[in-house]
């Protein structure tokens, strides 16, 4: 499965990981932007950084095994205190694990078979573990998961990354002058994820920058918040896509819609982005 195709299937919901049961599989897109990796500083090696990683809560049980001939669609499960994938190739774990604005551009370093070869990922944590993670806040309880992911490819997958900044043209997520037409999510309902797709986005208890990371996967380039706004939102996003733009019933597009829907905007400009780097991936021998 190729990255572009792997990112309309592709799920992942970071902060829910220890304290609800969700499964997932292909035909919407769940993900949250990862916390920053403690790896080095831009054009650094991070391998001592990573090293120290695995030194970070790890799961206590880890199986990793090449999926069966086949496999078709990635997916992710993740119930109180246990981790399992399948059919997920290594890009799809570091695209979760660390700060990737889009699957559509491979990082430098990845190996042809990190977007090809497919594994079936079961992990389990301590007792202690998911006991701890029940008094974190959901930032830090998105931090830990972030960290946990990191060990596990560090340690079975041998994954070795750093960052490189570079000034590129980026788009800024901004408030259009009509001002925001943003839904508050209820402070007394817990989040229940994000999804997306060719033509819409949906947010539920989540913020604006986990919808300019969407943003940047669905355009293929990189988008930061800077709205100012730092509430969690119930977003229903919808949009036609550029391809269909032609037909009779076409809808805005995805920047038009992102203002009308939103009273959001998108603002070009130059920043300095972070790209991750591969210094060294492996093939996991199978356990």
């Amino acid at each position: 499965m190729s990255a572009h195709n792997a990112s309309k299937s592709f799920l992942f919901i970071a902060w829910a990981m220890l304290v609800a049961p969700f499964a997932f599989s292909q035909g919407g897109a769940m993900a949250a932007p990862s916390a920053r990796p403690a790896t080095s500083a831009p054009g650094q090696s991070g391998a001592p950084q990573i090293e120290a990683e695995i030194k970070a809560p790890a799961y206590e049980i880890v199986s990793v095994k090449p999926s069966p001939p086949g496999c078709q669609g990635m997916s992710i499960s993740m119930p109180p205190g246990r981790y399992s994938a399948r059919c997920i190739t290594v890009w799809g774990l570091i695209f979760n694990a660390y700060k990737v604005r889009s699957l559509h551009d491979h990082p430098p370093g990845l190996p042809g078979w990190g977007d090809s070869a497919q594994f079936d990922i079961d992990a389990k944590m301590s007792d202690e573990s998911v006991a701890a993670g029940k008094n974190l806040s959901s930032k830090e309880r998105d931090e830990l998961n972030n960290q946990m992911l990191q060990a596990l490819l560090a340690d079975r997958f041998k994954l070795r990354v750093h960052y490189e900044s570079k000034i590129q043209s980026v788009d800024q997520l901004i408030i259009a002058k009509s001002g925001p037409k943003l839904k508050q999510w209820p402070a007394d309902q817990k989040p229940r994820g994000i999804s997306w797709g060719d033509n819409r986005i949906r947010i539920q208890g989540a913020g604006m920058d986990n919808l300019a990371f969407i943003l940047s996967d669905a355009l293929g380039r990189t988008v930061v918040d800077k709205t100012g706004l730092t509430g969690s939102y119930d977003i229903d996003l919808k949009w036609t896509p550029d391809d269909q733009q032609g037909k009779p019933d076409a809808g805005p597009t995805l920047v038009t819609a992102l203002q009308e829907q939103l009273g959001l905007k998108l603002d070009s400009a130059k920043g300095p982005v972070d790209t991750l780097v591969i210094d060294n991936v492996e093939k996991p021998s199978e356990n």
